[in-house]
Protein backbone atom coordinates (compact mmCIF):
# COMPACT_ATOMS: atom_id res chain seq x y z
CA UNK A 1 0.00 0.00 0.00
CA UNK A 2 1.06 3.52 -0.30
CA UNK A 3 3.07 4.70 3.00
CA UNK A 4 0.74 8.08 2.62
CA UNK A 5 -2.52 5.86 2.49
CA UNK A 6 -0.91 3.45 5.13
CA UNK A 7 -0.23 6.69 7.59
CA UNK A 8 -3.93 7.96 6.91
CA UNK A 9 -5.27 4.53 7.55
CA UNK A 10 -2.87 3.81 11.08
CA UNK A 11 -4.69 7.47 12.51
CA UNK A 12 -7.95 6.53 11.40
CA UNK A 13 -7.45 2.82 13.76
CA UNK A 14 -5.91 5.00 16.63
CA UNK A 15 -8.85 7.27 16.82
CA UNK A 16 -11.37 4.92 16.97
CA UNK A 17 -9.09 2.60 19.63
CA UNK A 18 -8.59 5.85 21.20
CA UNK A 19 -12.07 7.06 21.65
CA UNK A 20 -13.45 3.54 22.51
CA UNK A 21 -10.68 3.85 25.34
CA UNK A 22 -11.43 6.88 26.23
CA UNK A 23 -15.46 6.50 26.84
CA UNK A 24 -14.06 3.80 29.31
CA UNK A 25 -11.74 5.80 30.86
CA UNK A 26 -14.48 9.08 31.26
CA UNK A 27 -15.97 6.85 33.80
CA UNK A 28 -13.00 6.92 36.03
CA UNK A 29 -13.48 8.63 39.61
CA UNK A 30 -10.89 11.77 40.17
CA UNK A 31 -8.97 9.43 42.66
CA UNK A 32 -8.40 6.93 39.72
CA UNK A 33 -7.09 8.98 37.07
CA UNK A 34 -5.02 10.75 39.65
CA UNK A 35 -3.35 7.14 40.57
CA UNK A 36 -2.79 6.92 36.88
CA UNK A 37 -0.64 10.34 36.47
CA UNK A 38 1.13 9.65 39.34
CA UNK A 39 2.65 6.36 38.42
CA UNK A 40 3.26 8.08 35.09
CA UNK A 41 5.52 10.79 36.51
CA UNK A 42 7.43 8.05 38.74
CA UNK A 43 7.80 5.51 35.74
CA UNK A 44 9.37 8.30 33.63
CA UNK A 45 11.88 9.77 35.92
CA UNK A 46 14.09 7.10 35.61
CA UNK A 47 14.12 7.83 31.44
CA UNK A 48 14.91 11.44 31.67
CA UNK A 49 18.77 11.34 30.83
CA UNK A 50 17.85 7.83 28.29
CA UNK A 51 15.37 10.93 26.42
CA UNK A 52 17.16 13.59 26.69
CA UNK A 53 20.09 12.22 24.46
CA UNK A 54 18.22 10.74 22.52
CA UNK A 55 16.61 13.99 21.66
CA UNK A 56 19.84 15.60 20.71
CA UNK A 57 21.36 12.71 19.13
CA UNK A 58 18.32 12.72 16.60
CA UNK A 59 17.86 16.27 16.22
CA UNK A 60 20.89 17.93 16.93
CA UNK A 61 19.40 21.02 18.58
CA UNK A 62 20.33 21.97 22.26
CA UNK A 63 22.25 19.98 24.87
CA UNK A 64 21.13 16.61 26.48
CA UNK A 65 21.93 18.56 30.13
CA UNK A 66 19.47 20.97 29.69
CA UNK A 67 17.02 18.35 28.23
CA UNK A 68 17.33 16.87 31.23
CA UNK A 69 15.94 19.16 32.99
CA UNK A 70 12.96 19.84 30.81
CA UNK A 71 12.00 16.29 30.83
CA UNK A 72 11.95 16.60 34.77
CA UNK A 73 9.97 20.07 34.64
CA UNK A 74 7.64 18.12 32.24
CA UNK A 75 6.54 15.21 34.48
CA UNK A 76 7.95 16.43 38.28
CA UNK A 77 7.35 20.12 37.55
CA UNK A 78 4.27 19.70 35.97
CA UNK A 79 2.33 16.99 37.83
CA UNK A 80 3.44 19.28 41.80
CA UNK A 81 1.64 21.88 39.92
CA UNK A 82 -1.38 19.73 38.71
CA UNK A 83 -1.74 16.73 41.21
CA UNK A 84 -4.47 18.38 43.30
CA UNK A 85 -6.33 20.03 40.84
CA UNK A 86 -10.28 18.87 40.29
CA UNK A 87 -10.81 18.18 36.43
CA UNK A 88 -13.76 15.52 36.59
CA UNK A 89 -17.13 15.50 38.00
CA UNK A 90 -18.38 18.24 40.19
CA UNK A 91 -16.04 21.34 40.59
CA UNK A 92 -18.08 23.90 42.25
CA UNK A 93 -21.52 24.24 43.42
CA UNK A 94 -22.18 28.13 44.06
CA UNK A 95 -24.57 30.69 43.82
CA UNK A 96 -27.40 28.19 42.28
CA UNK A 97 -25.36 26.80 39.85
CA UNK A 98 -23.21 23.20 39.89
CA UNK A 99 -20.10 22.84 37.57
CA UNK A 100 -19.13 19.57 36.45
CA UNK A 101 -16.01 18.70 34.44
CA UNK A 102 -16.20 16.60 31.47
CA UNK A 103 -13.48 15.88 29.36
CA UNK A 104 -13.09 16.51 25.72
CA UNK A 105 -12.12 13.41 23.99
CA UNK A 106 -9.46 12.31 21.95
CA UNK A 107 -6.87 15.21 21.86
CA UNK A 108 -4.06 15.65 19.02
CA UNK A 109 -0.85 15.79 20.28
CA UNK A 110 1.44 17.51 17.74
CA UNK A 111 4.81 18.13 19.05
CA UNK A 112 7.69 19.63 17.67
CA UNK A 113 11.63 18.67 17.42
CA UNK A 114 13.21 21.84 19.41
CA UNK A 115 11.68 20.08 22.86
CA UNK A 116 10.22 16.42 21.52
CA UNK A 117 10.55 14.55 24.75
CA UNK A 118 9.28 16.89 27.05
CA UNK A 119 6.39 18.56 24.93
CA UNK A 120 5.31 14.68 24.85
CA UNK A 121 5.36 13.58 28.54
CA UNK A 122 3.44 17.07 29.17
CA UNK A 123 1.07 16.98 26.45
CA UNK A 124 0.39 13.37 27.86
CA UNK A 125 -0.08 14.18 30.99
CA UNK A 126 -2.42 16.94 30.90
CA UNK A 127 -4.41 14.92 28.52
CA UNK A 128 -5.12 12.28 30.69
CA UNK A 129 -4.84 14.66 34.13
CA UNK A 130 -8.43 15.85 31.87
CA UNK A 131 -10.25 12.53 31.66
CA UNK A 132 -9.06 12.26 27.79
CA UNK A 133 -7.57 10.15 25.50
CA UNK A 134 -4.13 11.83 23.38
CA UNK A 135 -2.53 10.30 19.66
CA UNK A 136 0.72 11.76 19.76
CA UNK A 137 2.03 13.22 16.59
CA UNK A 138 5.53 13.47 16.11
CA UNK A 139 7.98 15.94 14.06
CA UNK A 140 9.42 13.35 11.78
CA UNK A 141 12.87 15.00 12.69
CA UNK A 142 13.07 13.80 15.94
CA UNK A 143 10.55 10.91 15.18
CA UNK A 144 12.43 8.41 17.45
CA UNK A 145 13.00 9.89 20.54
CA UNK A 146 9.33 10.88 20.56
CA UNK A 147 7.96 7.67 19.55
CA UNK A 148 10.25 6.05 22.70
CA UNK A 149 8.80 8.50 25.36
CA UNK A 150 4.96 7.92 23.84
CA UNK A 151 5.90 3.69 24.56
CA UNK A 152 7.35 4.17 28.13
CA UNK A 153 3.90 6.71 28.68
CA UNK A 154 2.17 4.02 27.72
CA UNK A 155 3.32 0.75 28.81
CA UNK A 156 3.21 3.02 32.24
CA UNK A 157 -0.46 3.88 32.10
CA UNK A 158 -1.73 0.81 31.36
CA UNK A 159 0.43 -0.90 33.77
CA UNK A 160 -1.46 1.44 36.22
CA UNK A 161 -5.12 1.04 34.98
CA UNK A 162 -5.28 3.15 32.02
CA UNK A 163 -7.46 1.59 28.67
CA UNK A 164 -5.47 -0.26 25.94
CA UNK A 165 -5.32 2.62 23.41
CA UNK A 166 -6.01 5.61 24.99
CA UNK A 167 -2.16 6.89 24.47
CA UNK A 168 -0.95 6.56 20.66
CA UNK A 169 1.35 7.47 18.56
CA UNK A 170 1.63 7.42 15.05
CA UNK A 171 4.49 5.54 13.95
CA UNK A 172 3.84 6.34 9.84
CA UNK A 173 5.17 10.08 9.96
CA UNK A 174 4.03 11.38 7.14
CA UNK A 175 1.88 14.96 6.65
CA UNK A 176 -0.92 12.92 5.41
CA UNK A 177 -1.26 11.39 8.62
CA UNK A 178 -0.90 14.71 10.24
CA UNK A 179 -3.39 16.28 8.34
CA UNK A 180 -5.77 12.87 9.00
CA UNK A 181 -5.34 13.65 12.40
CA UNK A 182 -6.39 17.24 12.50
CA UNK A 183 -9.28 17.06 10.76
CA UNK A 184 -10.76 13.36 12.02
CA UNK A 185 -14.35 14.21 13.16
CA UNK A 186 -13.41 12.53 16.21
CA UNK A 187 -10.37 14.63 17.02
CA UNK A 188 -11.93 16.46 19.80
CA UNK A 189 -8.97 18.90 20.07
CA UNK A 190 -5.62 19.87 18.52
CA UNK A 191 -2.79 21.30 21.12
CA UNK A 192 -0.36 22.54 18.14
CA UNK A 193 3.20 23.31 18.83
CA UNK A 194 5.67 24.05 16.26
CA UNK A 195 5.87 26.17 13.27
CA UNK A 196 3.67 28.68 11.93
CA UNK A 197 2.42 27.02 8.83
CA UNK A 198 1.56 23.97 11.11
CA UNK A 199 -0.11 25.90 13.75
CA UNK A 200 -2.08 27.87 10.63
CA UNK A 201 -3.20 24.63 9.23
CA UNK A 202 -4.71 23.40 13.36
CA UNK A 203 -6.80 26.52 13.00
CA UNK A 204 -8.09 25.95 9.56
CA UNK A 205 -8.74 22.13 9.86
CA UNK A 206 -12.27 22.82 11.02
CA UNK A 207 -11.83 20.79 14.70
CA UNK A 208 -10.82 23.09 17.99
CA UNK A 209 -7.24 24.07 18.25
CA UNK A 210 -5.09 25.66 20.85
CA UNK A 211 -1.61 26.66 18.56
CA UNK A 212 1.38 28.32 19.49
CA UNK A 213 2.81 31.00 17.08
CA UNK A 214 6.44 32.10 16.84
CA UNK A 215 8.23 33.89 19.89
CA UNK A 216 10.38 37.32 19.07
CA UNK A 217 10.43 38.87 22.68
CA UNK A 218 12.45 41.67 23.38
CA UNK A 219 14.14 41.73 26.59
CA UNK A 220 14.33 45.70 27.69
CA UNK A 221 16.69 46.56 30.30
CA UNK A 222 15.54 49.92 31.79
CA UNK A 223 18.21 51.81 33.74
CA UNK A 224 17.23 51.48 36.98
CA UNK A 225 17.87 47.57 36.89
CA UNK A 226 20.71 45.32 38.21
CA UNK A 227 22.44 45.71 35.41
CA UNK A 228 24.66 42.73 35.68
CA UNK A 229 21.93 40.41 37.12
CA UNK A 230 19.86 41.60 34.09
CA UNK A 231 22.61 40.15 32.01
CA UNK A 232 23.34 37.22 33.69
CA UNK A 233 19.54 36.32 33.57
CA UNK A 234 19.26 36.76 29.98
CA UNK A 235 22.59 34.73 28.91
CA UNK A 236 21.09 32.26 31.48
CA UNK A 237 17.95 31.57 28.99
CA UNK A 238 19.48 32.27 25.79
CA UNK A 239 21.55 30.22 26.40
CA UNK A 240 19.62 27.02 28.18
CA UNK A 241 19.39 24.26 25.36
CA UNK A 242 21.20 26.59 23.80
CA UNK A 243 18.25 28.73 22.87
CA UNK A 244 15.50 26.65 21.71
CA UNK A 245 12.70 27.76 23.91
CA UNK A 246 10.73 29.97 22.50
CA UNK A 247 9.69 32.38 25.19
CA UNK A 248 13.88 32.72 24.84
CA UNK A 249 14.70 36.88 24.76
CA UNK A 250 15.61 37.13 20.43
CA UNK A 251 16.87 41.00 21.40
CA UNK A 252 18.13 43.45 24.45
CA UNK A 253 16.59 46.84 23.77
CA UNK A 254 18.77 49.24 26.19
CA UNK A 255 18.42 53.26 27.31
CA UNK A 256 21.21 54.95 26.11
CA UNK A 257 22.66 56.06 29.42
CA UNK A 258 23.33 52.67 30.56
CA UNK A 259 24.74 51.23 26.71
CA UNK A 260 27.79 51.26 27.84
CA UNK A 261 27.73 49.81 31.43
CA UNK A 262 25.42 47.23 29.81
CA UNK A 263 27.73 46.39 26.81
CA UNK A 264 31.23 45.83 29.23
CA UNK A 265 28.34 43.43 31.28
CA UNK A 266 27.46 41.37 28.59
CA UNK A 267 31.25 40.77 27.38
CA UNK A 268 32.25 39.85 30.63
CA UNK A 269 29.73 37.51 30.48
CA UNK A 270 30.61 35.84 27.62
CA UNK A 271 28.70 37.83 24.65
CA UNK A 272 30.30 38.51 21.85
CA UNK A 273 29.52 41.72 19.70
CA UNK A 274 29.82 40.94 16.12
CA UNK A 275 31.47 43.99 13.99
CA UNK A 276 29.53 44.83 10.55
CA UNK A 277 30.87 41.76 8.49
CA UNK A 278 30.71 39.73 10.73
CA UNK A 279 26.76 40.69 11.36
CA UNK A 280 26.33 40.44 7.51
CA UNK A 281 28.03 37.14 7.73
CA UNK A 282 25.64 34.95 10.08
CA UNK A 283 22.73 37.18 9.00
CA UNK A 284 23.28 34.91 6.36
CA UNK A 285 22.55 31.95 7.66
CA UNK A 286 19.64 33.35 10.31
CA UNK A 287 16.84 33.00 7.88
CA UNK A 288 16.52 31.07 4.59
CA UNK A 289 15.59 32.30 1.13
CA UNK A 290 12.01 31.86 1.81
CA UNK A 291 12.36 34.32 4.76
CA UNK A 292 11.88 31.12 7.49
CA UNK A 293 13.54 30.57 10.07
CA UNK A 294 17.07 28.22 8.94
CA UNK A 295 17.22 24.72 10.65
CA UNK A 296 21.18 24.41 10.63
CA UNK A 297 21.08 27.07 13.18
CA UNK A 298 18.75 25.59 15.96
CA UNK A 299 20.01 24.50 19.33
CA UNK A 300 23.60 24.93 18.21
CA UNK A 301 25.91 26.81 20.40
CA UNK A 302 27.62 29.70 19.94
CA UNK A 303 31.04 28.76 18.82
CA UNK A 304 29.55 26.40 16.08
CA UNK A 305 27.72 29.31 14.76
CA UNK A 306 30.51 31.30 14.24
CA UNK A 307 32.24 28.43 12.90
CA UNK A 308 29.58 27.66 10.40
CA UNK A 309 29.82 31.26 9.33
CA UNK A 310 33.33 31.74 9.16
CA UNK A 311 33.63 34.03 11.86
CA UNK A 312 36.51 34.11 14.47
CA UNK A 313 35.61 34.24 18.15
CA UNK A 314 37.05 33.40 21.74
CA UNK A 315 36.54 29.75 23.29
CA UNK A 316 34.62 31.17 26.14
CA UNK A 317 31.59 33.00 23.70
CA UNK A 318 28.04 32.34 24.99
CA UNK A 319 25.98 34.69 22.79
CA UNK A 320 26.53 36.67 19.81
CA UNK A 321 25.30 40.06 19.74
CA UNK A 322 24.85 42.61 16.64
CA UNK A 323 24.18 46.21 16.94
CA UNK A 324 21.22 47.04 14.95
CA UNK A 325 19.06 49.75 14.54
CA UNK A 326 16.41 48.61 12.09
CA UNK A 327 13.55 46.19 12.87
CA UNK A 328 11.54 44.54 10.08
CA UNK A 329 10.81 41.20 8.15
CA UNK A 330 14.24 41.28 5.91
CA UNK A 331 16.15 41.65 8.99
CA UNK A 332 17.02 38.24 10.82
CA UNK A 333 18.17 39.70 13.81
CA UNK A 334 14.99 40.96 14.90
CA UNK A 335 13.11 37.59 13.93
CA UNK A 336 13.03 34.89 16.11
CA UNK A 337 16.18 32.98 16.31
CA UNK A 338 16.30 29.99 18.51
CA UNK A 339 19.68 29.76 19.03
CA UNK A 340 22.05 32.14 21.05
CA UNK A 341 22.16 35.16 18.85
CA UNK A 342 20.78 38.23 20.00
CA UNK A 343 20.05 41.46 18.04
CA UNK A 344 21.12 44.65 20.38
CA UNK A 345 18.98 47.76 20.04
CA UNK A 346 19.99 51.63 21.79
CA UNK A 347 17.07 53.68 22.61
CA UNK A 348 16.92 57.33 24.42
CA UNK A 349 14.41 56.87 26.73
CA UNK A 350 11.92 53.57 28.32
CA UNK A 351 9.18 55.50 25.79
CA UNK A 352 11.30 55.20 23.11
CA UNK A 353 12.07 51.47 24.29
CA UNK A 354 8.47 50.85 24.96
CA UNK A 355 7.71 51.62 20.89
CA UNK A 356 10.74 49.75 19.81
CA UNK A 357 9.53 46.71 21.74
CA UNK A 358 5.88 46.91 20.32
CA UNK A 359 7.95 47.43 16.30
CA UNK A 360 9.56 44.18 16.93
CA UNK A 361 6.56 42.11 18.38
CA UNK A 362 4.23 43.28 15.36
CA UNK A 363 7.33 42.05 13.17
CA UNK A 364 6.99 38.88 14.66
CA UNK A 365 6.01 37.15 17.85
CA UNK A 366 2.59 39.40 18.70
CA UNK A 367 0.97 37.69 21.39
CA UNK A 368 3.69 35.84 22.96
CA UNK A 369 6.36 36.53 25.86
CA UNK A 370 8.29 40.13 26.56
CA UNK A 371 11.21 40.83 29.23
CA UNK A 372 11.45 44.08 31.28
CA UNK A 373 14.29 44.11 34.20
CA UNK A 374 13.11 47.14 36.04
CA UNK A 375 12.85 48.34 39.35
CA UNK A 376 10.68 51.15 38.46
CA UNK A 377 6.69 50.19 38.91
CA UNK A 378 5.55 52.65 36.90
CA UNK A 379 7.66 51.99 33.71
CA UNK A 380 6.91 48.38 34.34
CA UNK A 381 3.25 49.18 34.71
CA UNK A 382 3.29 51.50 31.31
CA UNK A 383 4.87 48.35 29.62
CA UNK A 384 1.80 46.09 31.15
CA UNK A 385 -0.47 48.33 29.84
CA UNK A 386 0.76 48.54 26.29
CA UNK A 387 2.40 45.22 24.97
CA UNK A 388 0.80 42.91 22.67
CA UNK A 389 1.94 40.01 24.44
CA UNK A 390 0.54 37.05 26.70
CA UNK A 391 3.32 37.56 29.55
CA UNK A 392 5.66 40.03 30.62
CA UNK A 393 8.42 38.72 32.32
CA UNK A 394 9.89 40.77 34.92
CA UNK A 395 13.47 40.70 36.18
CA UNK A 396 13.12 36.66 35.14
CA UNK A 397 15.18 34.71 32.25
CA UNK A 398 12.42 34.92 29.64
CA UNK A 399 12.99 30.75 28.81
CA UNK A 400 11.99 29.46 32.32
CA UNK A 401 9.96 32.12 33.25
CA UNK A 402 7.62 31.87 30.76
CA UNK A 403 7.37 27.98 30.62
CA UNK A 404 6.40 28.74 34.45
CA UNK A 405 10.13 27.60 35.66
CA UNK A 406 11.46 31.04 37.75
CA UNK A 407 7.83 32.40 37.92
CA UNK A 408 4.54 31.85 38.89
CA UNK A 409 2.70 30.67 36.22
CA UNK A 410 1.34 27.67 35.34
CA UNK A 411 4.01 25.86 34.32
CA UNK A 412 3.62 24.49 30.45
CA UNK A 413 5.06 23.81 27.25
CA UNK A 414 2.65 24.99 25.29
CA UNK A 415 2.16 28.96 25.77
CA UNK A 416 -0.92 30.78 23.93
CA UNK A 417 -1.02 33.68 22.09
CA UNK A 418 -3.73 35.13 22.58
CA UNK A 419 -6.23 36.45 19.62
CA UNK A 420 -3.43 38.95 18.99
CA UNK A 421 -1.08 36.39 18.18
CA UNK A 422 -3.81 33.85 16.11
CA UNK A 423 -4.63 31.70 19.44
CA UNK A 424 -7.32 30.79 21.09
CA UNK A 425 -6.11 31.83 24.61
CA UNK A 426 -3.89 33.63 26.14
CA UNK A 427 -3.12 30.74 29.04
CA UNK A 428 -0.05 28.73 30.06
CA UNK A 429 -2.10 25.37 28.69
CA UNK A 430 -2.83 23.38 31.81
CA UNK A 431 -5.05 20.74 32.05
CA UNK A 432 -8.32 23.02 32.41
CA UNK A 433 -7.78 24.20 29.21
CA UNK A 434 -8.55 20.12 27.96
CA UNK A 435 -11.98 19.94 30.18
CA UNK A 436 -15.35 21.23 28.97
CA UNK A 437 -17.88 22.72 31.99
CA UNK A 438 -20.87 21.65 32.03
CA UNK A 439 -23.42 23.82 34.66
CA UNK A 440 -26.96 23.13 36.12
CA UNK A 441 -28.39 25.90 37.08
CA UNK A 442 -31.69 25.80 39.45
CA UNK A 443 -34.65 28.36 39.09
CA UNK A 444 -34.59 31.35 41.34
CA UNK A 445 -37.27 33.51 39.74
CA UNK A 446 -40.11 33.32 38.03
CA UNK A 447 -41.88 34.83 35.13
CA UNK A 448 -44.17 37.82 37.05
CA UNK A 449 -40.72 38.26 39.25
CA UNK A 450 -38.89 39.65 36.16
CA UNK A 451 -41.86 41.60 35.14
CA UNK A 452 -42.26 43.52 38.60
CA UNK A 453 -38.70 43.81 38.55
CA UNK A 454 -38.77 45.52 34.89
CA UNK A 455 -41.90 47.65 35.81
CA UNK A 456 -40.04 48.37 39.49
CA UNK A 457 -37.20 49.50 36.82
CA UNK A 458 -39.40 51.35 34.64
CA UNK A 459 -40.76 53.55 37.62
CA UNK A 460 -37.58 54.58 38.97
CA UNK A 461 -36.52 55.53 35.69
CA UNK A 462 -39.28 57.84 34.94
CA UNK A 463 -39.11 59.19 38.46
CA UNK A 464 -35.55 60.25 37.93
CA UNK A 465 -36.61 61.50 34.26
CA UNK A 466 -39.20 64.04 36.13
CA UNK A 467 -37.06 65.22 38.55
CA UNK A 468 -34.19 66.30 36.08
CA UNK A 469 -37.05 67.81 34.01
CA UNK A 470 -37.94 69.93 36.84
CA UNK A 471 -34.48 70.59 38.02
CA UNK A 472 -33.68 71.86 34.42
CA UNK A 473 -37.00 74.04 34.41
CA UNK A 474 -36.11 75.76 37.74
CA UNK A 475 -32.91 76.80 36.21
CA UNK A 476 -34.38 78.19 33.39
CA UNK A 477 -36.86 79.66 34.61
CA UNK A 478 -34.24 81.70 37.20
Amino acid sequence: MDRDLMSRQEVRDLIRKSKEAQKIYATFSQEKIDSIICSMVEGIKGYSEKLAKMAVEETGFGNWQDKVLKNKFASEYVYEYIKNMKTIGELKNENGVLEIGVPLGVIAGLIPSTNPTSTTIYKTLISLKAGNGIIVSPHPNAKNCIIETANLLIEIAEKAGAPEGLISVVKTVTMDATEELMKHEDTALILATGGEAMVKAAYSSGNPAIGVGPGNGPAFIEKSANIKLAVKRIIDSKTFDNGVICASEQSIIVEKVIREQVKEELLAQGGYFLNPEESKKLANFILRSNGTMNPQIVGKNALRLAQMAGINVPCDTKVLISEECEVSKRNPYSREKLAPILAFYVENSWEEACERSIEILNVEGKGHTMVIHSENEMVIREFALKKPVSRLLVNTPGALGGIGGTTNLAPALTLGCGAVGGSSTSDNITPLNLINIRRVAWGVRELEDIKREKKSCETSQDKLEEMVKKIVADILNR
